[in-house]
């Protein structure tokens, strides 16, 4: 019998970093914390918390996604989406550090459009996003060759998500391409379709295909055959030259981990179960699911919907557990029953990587004089990058 050999087979970055040997500071998915977190179980975190918060006065701003738990929420000095909690950050020179409760690639933005004499905090460096790891630099890089190969790139308009890393953005900055948000994406396709000759333009739409197909299809009377799905772990992204040639809207195969768990099953139920409900759901859910509800909208218009809805109206709500659970709390006096699309709960598991433990941790280090969780963007990405948001900002 003979002795097996050892297999000469050395692990490659992917394995180590999913292995959690190694990590990847232009990945989404963060690095470790330094240092002692409080315990979660500590009854005084909440003073803790807001003595940390007094002591630092008006150095400090706190921003709050409306994804967030309430023990972070309350913390907050304003709450909003990405996007506005971004401007909101800029619009406040005044404040030495910006702790933003939220994940990587918010605080990326806060970083690109602050001063350079502010910093930008997030209080867990692993609170990452998902859909944002969908899309790395590398694989848009390849994709824009294969664009290239195919005869198209010079028809092409990149048009990114709010919900991509710096990376992503400034990839779109340099190729002549603009940002979006949930709210806007119809007036950034119609002004990238605009950059091109009358017939001839196509937007490679990174990284949530569901928002840019809703978008497309919905809004602007495209066709499903428009729209090809750009699959970045397949050769050539699964697509033939001629699809390419043929599509005007080429998806990147991206999705949000909790919009893309509503299906359409979920919507069917909900209205068996509740007489009279109307559905509203944000457009990153799939397709089917958006062609089914009675209302569409992006975190904000869902707020706005629903506090103008009259009492007694009933609601299920297709967004993050967090928010449709803080809405249905506030408007319960109101009358209004608000619940949660589907019957399974569904939490943005990188944003609650914010707790009040964290939390408590970044303002008492700054208390202390000592910075943690810093977020930098490199300023060749953070020009190119700023370069797209300020087109979107330019819009019409």
């Amino acid at each position: 019998m003979t002795t097996a050999q050892p297999l000469d087979v050395q692990p490659t970055p992917l394995a180590l970093l999913l292995l959690g040997r190694e990590s990847d500071a232009r990945s989404e998915r963060g690095v470790e914390c330094p240092g002692d977190l409080p315990e979660p179980s500590d009854p005084d975190l909440v003073a803790r918390a807001r003595a940390a918060k007094e002591r630092l006065g008006d150095r400090v701003f706190v921003l709050g996604h409306h994804y967030q738990r309430d023990e972070v929420i309350q913390f907050a000095d304003v709450t909003g989406d990405s996007f506005k909690l971004a401007r909101d950050a800029a619009a406040r020179p005044e404040a030495e550090y910006i702790v933003f409760c939220g994940v990587h690639f918010m605080a990326e933005s806060a970083d690109i459009l602050t001063s350079d004499r502010q910093q930008v905090i997030l209080p867990d460096l692993a609170a990452g996003c998902s859909m944002a790891d969908m899309a790395t630099a590398e694989q848009v890089a390849e994709c824009w060759d294969v664009l290239a190969d195919a005869g198209v790139a010079e028809q092409v308009v990149p048009v990114s998500y709010m919900n991509s890393s710096a990376d992503i953005k400034a990839f779109t900055g340099r190729h002549g391409g603009t940002i979006c948000t949930s709210s806007n994406a119809r007036r950034a396709l119609e002004w990238a379709f605009g950059q091109r000759e009358a017939g001839a333009g196509k937007v490679l739409f990174l990284p949530d295909q569901h928002l840019g197909r809703n978008t497309a299809v919905r809004e602007m009377g495209m066709s499903l055959d428009d729209c090809v799905v750009y699959n970045p772990h397949k050769p050539g992204g699964g697509l033939t030259a001629e699809q390419l040639r043929a599509a005007k809207m080429i998806l990147w195969r991206g999705h949000c981990s909790v919009h893309g768990r509503f299906s359409l099953e979920s919507v069917n139920e909900v209205r068996e179960r509740i007489p009279g409900v109307q559905v509203l759901v944000h457009p990153e859910c799939k397709h089917e699911v958006v062609a089914a509800a009675d209302h569409v909208g992006s975190t904000e218009r869902i707020i706005q919907l629903l506090e103008e809805a009259p009492a007694g109206s009933k609601w299920a709500v297709g967004t993050e557990l967090n928010l449709v659970r803080r809405l249905a709390n506030r408007f319960a006096e109101q009358g209004k029953e608000i619940v949660f699309l589907d019957r399974t709960v569904c939490f943005c598991s990188t944003m609650n990587r914010i707790d009040l433990p964290h939390l408590v941790w970044a303002l008492e280090s700054l208390v202390g004089g000592t910075v943690v969780g810093r977020i930098q963007v490199d300023a060749e990405t953070e020009g190119f990058a700023k370069l797209a948001l300020e087109r979107m900002l330019a819009l019409p």
